[in-house]
């Protein structure tokens, strides 16, 4: 089941300023969606208490408004939603699906850098820390006795090996065998009359943006490249709540100088810092289009300009290491 509508959204964490490579990939995204004249919808992805800051939601407000980047309704925000989220863990838990884990990310991490097989199909992906299932063998004794005990847990979905097929309007055909990962950090309570949502730890990112999707009506995802390879995940988790699966297009990255991924350490990188250094908005929106294979290189543009000439088939796939 998918998605005929090609609704679709720029969904930012507020917990810094957005740099070059976060408006990049909101530029294409907002081309994508009303290039095929579709809804774009703007979600605030605040479920990190600790790093998310309403000042940075008010400057990613404001970059893209700079840019000429519109959507349509207010802005959600992710932390409002925590009650719908709880419901569809609650309905995989009653299903079976889930079990507690216990495992620290150090040992995830450990695990995930012993050897593993490639992965079956065309355009195999896997995602970084390959979970091998630890705490769905333990058996009932051994749960009880860490039940009893101090550490944190998260709930992870048994994905059963399970193999998720898919083509990427700029990736291709992709395919993974699903590991088992988390849904639920914490252990939240089964659901009681007068709950407080916001108790018992927090949804995982792969739980909220399958529901937020679909309760949104999206039809096709656009986001940063370094998701790919969550989207096996995604599918299948959608399939398994009954969810339509929207079509999905992963943009390339905006790298700094190392090779990484663009951050405040690479200098002048923000659109406020950019401007300071002399350069216009149409600037810098024609650089995003060039640097993708959009534009040419020097031109000055305007979002709607941009739109006007958009034609996915001339996306580069390749990063774009910035020089600042």
């Amino acid at each position: 089941m998918g998605f005929e509508s090609a609704d679709g959204r720029f969904a930012p964490s507020p917990s810094g300023p957005m740099h070059l490579g976060n408006l990049r990939t909101a530029l294409l995204a907002w081309c994508f969606a009303r290039s095929q004249a579709a809804r774009f919808l703007l979600r605030i992805e605040d479920l990190d208490r600790q790093r998310s800051r309403r000042e940075h939601e008010t400057a990613i407000v404001a970059d893209l408004a700079r840019l000429g980047i519109d959507w349509d309704g207010p802005p959600v925000r992710q932390s409002e939603r925590l009650e719908r989220h709880r419901e569809a863990f609650e309905e995989l838990r009653s299903s079976g699906r889930l079990y507690p884990c216990w495992c620290t990310r150090a040992e995830v991490r450990d695990a995930a850098a012993a050897p593993h097989p490639p992965l079956p199909g065309a355009g195999g992906v896997r995602p970084e820390a390959v979970y091998p299932g630890t705490c769905r063998m333990l058996s009932s004794r051994e749960r009880s006795r860490r039940r009893r005990g101090d550490a944190p847990n998260a709930w992870r979905l048994d994905a059963g090996e399970q193999r998720v097929r898919f083509v990427d309007r700029l990736a291709g055909d992709t395919a993974a065998v699903v590991d088992d990962f988390v849904l639920w950090r914490g252990d939240p309570p089964r659901r009681a009359a007068g709950d407080d949502p916001a108790a018992g730890g927090a949804p995982a990112y792969n739980l909220a943006v399958v529901v937020d999707d679909s309760d949104e009506g999206i039809g096709e995802v656009v986001r940063g490249d370094d998701l790919l390879e969550t989207t096996p995940r995604q599918i299948l988790l959608a399939r398994l709540l009954g969810l339509a699966v929207p079509r999905y297009a992963h943009v390339p990255l905006v790298l700094g100088p190392g090779g990484r991924r663009l951050a405040k350490r690479d200098g002048a990188v923000t659109l406020d810092e950019r401007v300071a250094l002399g350069e216009t908005v149409e600037n810098v929106i024609g650089w995003m289009a060039s640097s993708v294979g959009l534009a040419a290189a020097g031109a000055a543009l305007s979002a709607e300009q941009v739109l006007a000439g958009f034609d996915p088939g001339r996306i580069t796939r390749e990063p774009t290491v910035f020089a600042a």
